[in-house]
């Protein structure tokens, strides 16, 4: 006969195996600035990335199991061209993506034998910082509209309490990401983020039609030494010449790219939970 096992037990078990799933990857902090929505990943993979596009004005940040969080993204991507194609290309929203997202992780959650461990954040750039939209996702399909920053994943309260410390609305791009990079180093104190060791990416409300591109290492290394008080570097300001300003030369990622090289974090195999911090 098999082993009666109540129902609260049972969310209770399924909700402390995903938390712990979670909190052993790097983290993500997602912020407002003040041209747009930034996101900076603990993420020293140049393949696997944490950090995607969805549609036009709609990106998708996630901690937790790479294989898990890869196939969510690749479905949003679906959701978000079918109903662009099907309907209008305003009609694709973060809201409804998150409804979606919320929909699908909640079936997951009580019909299966094992949860998702992923945590996602669905961000939408608007006109101006008030009309930005930000949705914070857990594995139990609770959804949260945030406003401002959002950390995930790894020691996220100590990350969020950080960036608690040093956001501020109206931030420039250098400092809220001195800020993230700030946050992040706060769960070990003798570990420094380097360029290399981070993903950044942008939605910027300054461009027109796709919005998300990526930041290079020469980018991002270039903004932290701004954000210090050091002045852009030599390197940096050549790159910024030659871009316009814009950072040009960084990659801006296909929506509807099919998954196995993007989304997850440095150090995970296809399909393994994230490496615990310093592997």
């Amino acid at each position: 006969m098999p082993f009666y096992v109540s129902p609260d037990q049972q969310m209770k078990d399924r909700a402390d195996y995903a938390r712990k799933g979670i909190a052993r990857g790097r983290s993500v902090v997602v912020l407002q600035y003040d041209d747009g929505i930034l996101f900076v990943a603990d993420n020293p993979s140049r393949a696997l990335h944490k950090v995607s596009e969805i549609y036009d004005r709609i990106a998708f940040a996630a901690v937790g199991k790479y294989n898990e969080f890869e196939n969510l993204r690749l479905v949003g991507v679906r959701y978000a061209d079918v109903n662009g194609y099907m309907y209008d290309r305003s009609d694709v929203t973060s809201r409804g993506l998150a409804n979606f997202y919320a929909q699908m992780l909640g079936t997951i959650f009580t019909d299966q034998n094992k949860p998702y461990e992923v945590e996602l954040v669905v961000a939408e750039v608007g006109e101006d910082a008030a009309t930005d939209q930000i949705y914070r996702l857990t594995f139990d399909g609770s959804v949260a509209d945030e406003h401002g920053f959002v950390a995930m994943g790894g020691q996220a309260e100590a990350v969020a309490e950080a960036l608690k410390e040093r956001y501020r609305d109206g931030l420039g791009l250098a400092e809220a990401l001195r800020a993230g990079v700030h946050a992040l180093e706060q769960q070990d104190a003798d570990r420094h983020l380097d360029a290399k060791a981070l993903e950044v990416a942008v939605l910027d409300r300054n461009r027109e039609h796709r919005l998300f591109r990526r930041l290079t290492s020469s980018r991002i290394e270039q903004l932290l030494t701004e954000a210090a008080g050091e002045g852009p570097s030599e390197e940096g300001a050549e790159e910024s010449a030659e871009d316009g300003g814009t950072g040009g030369a960084e990659s801006t990622e296909g929506a509807g790219e099919a998954g196995g090289a993007d989304g997850g974090d440095g150090g995970d195999g296809a399909g393994g939970t994230e490496a615990p911090k310093g592997t």
